[in-house]
């Protein structure tokens, strides 16, 4: 039993030998690979406290006026308050049109100065029906016709357009009078006058019949009139650069519109009234004469306004023609004395009327 227990023992301690020669020692360390790529950053912590405030650097140099271009407008000149004040006396300034008509999408082209923009924009005339109208429309102002506040610089006083402009009403024909062509985009006849019907009459449709507002470019032009007078151009629409802009502003600042002895004595010497050659008296004569015998007939009343009903044609052409002298164009003959004078003379003698 004794010799058993001794070759166990001898045994286990072979075992044991074994079990340490297989483990061995550790080798020397290898090289470290490459650094594997980077991982996505993980989200921000917070904010920490602002620091403290810098000091202040030195001040800049002063902008010279000369920099500034908004000077070239706005400076201590009395300049743009006297156009300011020239034009609120003007009807463009002053008239009750914008407030009734300018929010109409068939008026707003004209007689809103936000409409009239929007329509030279669009390239579509201002005298016919727009796609829109501003409820609070603005006044034909400073924007209506000047490109304001595009480069910042005295060129914002260049003319929205001074394109030739076709004449609405009258398919063919064109007005060209340089700077003038902005006023004749809505100085011009939104209509001509009516064929007869069948049983020879012309319709009067309203109260406010004729060419409408302000068809002075028609008249410059020998157009716009009834009957079976033939019209032409007169010398102030070939004659005078700039047409409306030479005579109704002069050097461009008087913007009450309102025409000046002073522009006309450039082409006529020694003129001193609008009268000179006693046109614009001939003519009020003979409106005069034409107005009596046309409310004799019932087709005009005292203040002026058109009967709305069937008129005879030769009747009615001597009211569309009486209408557009007297109550649109308003110059007494002096925008086209030729044509004033023989569209009156041919009304007077239809009525019976002249010499």
């Amino acid at each position: 039993m004794k010799h058993k227990h001794l070759f166990i023992g001898l045994l286990l301690l072979i075992a044991a030998l074994a079990l340490a020669a297989c483990a061995g020692t550790s080798g020397p360390e290898g090289p470290q690979g490459p650094p594997g790529p980077e991982g996505p950053p993980g989200p921000a912590g917070p904010a920490g406290p602002a620091g403290p405030a810098g000091t202040a650097g030195e001040a800049g140099a002063a902008a010279e006026m000369g920099d500034l271009t908004c000077t070239e407008c706005h400076n201590d000149s009395a300049v743009m308050a006297g156009i300011s004040n020239s034009w609120s006396e003007s009807l463009h300034g002053s008239g009750e049109a914008t407030a009734y008509a300018g929010s109409r999408t068939s008026c707003t082209g004209c007689h809103s100065g936000g409409g009239f923009s929007a329509a030279v924009e669009a390239g579509v005339s201002p005298v016919g029906e727009q796609e829109s109208a501003a409820a609070n429309p603005s006044r034909p102002d400073c924007r209506a016709c000047h490109q304001v506040h595009v480069t910042y610089t005295g060129e914002d006083w260049a003319l929205e357009t001074t394109e030739a402009v076709p004449m609405a009403a009258f398919e063919g024909e064109t007005f060209d009078g340089g700077k003038g062509n902005l006023c004749a985009n809505c100085h011009q006849a939104r209509r001509g006058v009516d064929e007869p019907n069948a049983d020879g009459d012309v319709e009067v449709t309203s109260t406010h019949w004729g060419p409408h507002h302000g068809p002075q470019s028609a008249m410059l032009l020998g157009l716009a009139g009834a009957g079976e007078v033939e019209g032409a151009p007169s010398a102030h629409a070939t004659m005078v650069e700039d047409t409306c802009v030479a005579c109704h502003m002069g050097d461009g600042k008087v913007h009450t519109f309102e025409p000046n002895v002073a522009a006309c004595q450039e082409c006529h010497s020694g003129m001193e009234t609008f009268d000179d050659t006693g046109l614009q008296t001939e003519v009020q004569e003979k409106l005069d004469q034409l107005e009596e015998a046309l409310v004799a007939r019932g087709w005009l009343d005292e203040e002026g306004h058109p009967a709305v009903e069937a008129i005879p044609a030769p009747e009615a052409y001597a009211l569309w023609n009486w209408i557009y002298i007297a109550h649109e164009d308003k110059s007494l003959g002096v925008h086209n004395p030729t044509y004033t004078r023989a569209l009156l003379d041919e009304s007077l003698a239809t009525l019976g009327l002249g010499e």
